[in-house]
């Protein structure tokens, strides 16, 4: 009999580990342009922020969630940090502060070429946390050995605490062992978003930051820092999806270029963003887009708050 109780009590035990739950708050932040996005996808594993080769191409914090029968993973990408120029960097950088207050793990990325020294300011708040902080050389496909050493050493004296894990995001190298290492560190809690969540945001921002992705690829200069994109309709049924949205630019010259020569060059923007948003949703997409000035918008904090930019 006692043997019975003993194997009775084994066996809660037993399954009382194997229902241990995880999740937790991975935070990803990093100067612009070296990676966090990309590293972002591959995580997650879904298409959820614009990966482009310019910098600047998050403006908001988004989540993306990875959900097993054990575990939930709340990723947030957040935006370059940055010395802010006028209202809306200052917004962008708001979102980045925010990813320090509520993290359950520290996400820190970097790469071969930048200067471990920019935006010290910053990196004190990073050495001054007290949650786990794993700093990510990205581009390791673009160095060789005795420069990582190098590397590594530098960003050892600025974050001691640290644990440094070298990869490549695009390539997926040391992307697996990352998660793991994830997963080892989160904290046993509850799930905070329903297990078939995948992101916090809803549909119509991903519209709205597709269109935005293919401006930022096929028009120079200033003008992608310029716009904004909203969808003011976004009507879905079974197979398809009616979408109008609104390309807001700061100058009536930007209204040109954006234009183009007899439409052409919006043209190329709805038809490149038509087909990725058909691949995103899995359904025909009826894409019309308008242009308009909105003189100044990001330096209004009225503008900026109509279109999202809240980090509280």
């Amino acid at each position: 009999m006692i043997r019975d109780d003993a194997f009775f009590v084994s066996t809660l035990n037993i399954n009382s580990k194997r229902m241990t739950h995880k999740a937790g708050f991975v935070n990803i932040v990093g100067n612009p342009n070296v990676g966090k996005s990309t590293l972002m996808n591959q995580l997650v594993g879904e298409r959820i922020s614009i990966a482009t080769f310019k910098a600047q191409t998050t403006r908001h914090r988004i989540m993306g969630i990875v959900n097993t029968d054990d575990c939930q993973i709340v990723f947030s990408d957040t935006p370059g940090v940055l010395k802010p120029n006028y209202k809306m960097q200052e917004m962008m950088l708001a979102f980045s502060e925010s990813a320090l207050k509520d993290a359950d793990i520290l996400l820190y990325v970097t790469d071969v070429v930048e200067n471990p020294e920019k935006n010290l300011d910053f990196l004190d708040k990073v050495r001054k946390m007290a949650i786990p902080v794993l700093l990510l050389i990205n581009k390791i496909d673009e160095s060789d050995q005795k420069t990582l050493g190098d590397i590594v050493a530098r960003w050892h004296a600025l974050l001691p605490n640290a644990e440094i894990l070298p990869l490549s995001a695009k390539n997926k190298f040391g992307v697996d062992i990352l998660l793991k290492r994830i997963k080892e560190l989160l904290p046993e809690s509850p799930a905070y978003f329903d297990k078939e969540q995948l992101t916090d945001k809803p549909a119509r921002f991903f519209v709205s930051e597709i269109i935005r992705e293919k401006i930022l690829l096929y028009y120079d200069k200033e003008i992608p820092y310029s716009v904004e994109v909203r969808v003011e309709r976004f009507k879905e049924d079974d197979t398809k999806i009616h979408v109008n949205a609104i390309i807001y630019v700061e100058r009536d010259s930007q209204k040109g270029i954006i234009i183009g020569h007899q439409g052409v060059a919006l043209k190329k923007v709805n038809t490149e963003s038509r087909k990725t948003l058909e691949r995103f949703f899995g359904k025909k997409i009826f894409l019309e887009t308008f242009v308009k000035v909105d003189k100044d918008w990001r330096s209004s904090q009225r503008e900026l708050d109509n279109f999202g930019y809240n980090p509280t």
